[in-house]
């Protein structure tokens, strides 16, 4: 049972790794990304503008606080 047990640890550490890395914001943004594009699915042009408009301001966002942290 403790070969199982290392081996559920390592699977999760590694898609914890894959999937989050070194910025959980944007793991967050892509999460809320996704959720806005379900939630507004139906809404036709304004639906696709708002989910354009959310990923096009995290990714600056991001790109942002990176340039802040090496500054």
């Amino acid at each position: 049972m403790a070969t199982v047990g290392r081996w559920a640890a390592a699977f999760g550490r590694f898609w914890w790794d894959f999937l989050v890395g070194d910025t959980p914001e944007l793991f967050v943004a892509v999460l809320v990304v996704i959720g806005l594009a379900l939630a507004l699915h139906r809404n036709g042009g304004l639906g696709a503008a708002v989910v354009i408009l959310a990923a096009v301001g995290f990714v600056s966002l991001s790109t942002w606080r990176g340039r802040r942290r090496r500054g």
